[in-house]
């Protein structure tokens, strides 16, 4: 069973519920029972029967799944990462988006410990070597 704050628990036995449960929570996505739903939710069915509702994340609250993700991976706080790896750890993100969410550079930045201009000039780097690239391979 998985519980939410404030929600009934959601039966885990279910073989479509433990097969989509690992994704729900890499997405920080809520596991409900389908009566659960509202609007905003996805409701998925097995064999013609609603067996779950996910309810998913803000963006904003997202970002911050990302991040803790990203700083379990490393094994450490993301401040504590030399450059390189703040570099890596900056166009991960910027592939999977978390620019295009509201004070997404000011969250990073201050994940990453360094200035929202360093984040800037990690992604204007990056930026310029694929444009490189480009002409090159041109």
């Amino acid at each position: 069973m998985t519980e939410s704050a404030d929600h009934a628990p959601v039966t885990v036995d279910h073989p479509f519920v433990s097969a989509v449960k690992p994704l729900v929570d890499a997405m920080g996505a809520e596991l409900l029972g389908p009566e659960q739903a509202q609007p905003d939710d996805v409701v998925l069915a097995w064999e013609g029967q609603d067996v779950i509702a996910v309810r998913l994340p803000q963006l904003s609250d997202s970002l911050d799944h990302i991040l803790a993700a990203m700083e379990r991976r490393h094994g450490m706080p993301l401040a504590d990462l030399d450059r390189k790896a703040k570099q890596s750890v900056v166009r991960t993100l910027e592939a999977r988006g978390a620019f295009s969410v509201r004070h997404g550079v000011e969250t990073v930045a201050g994940a990453l410990g360094v200035s929202r201009f360093t984040v800037y000039n990690y992604i204007n780097s990056q930026e310029e070597k694929r444009a490189g690239q480009r002409r090159d391979g041109a």
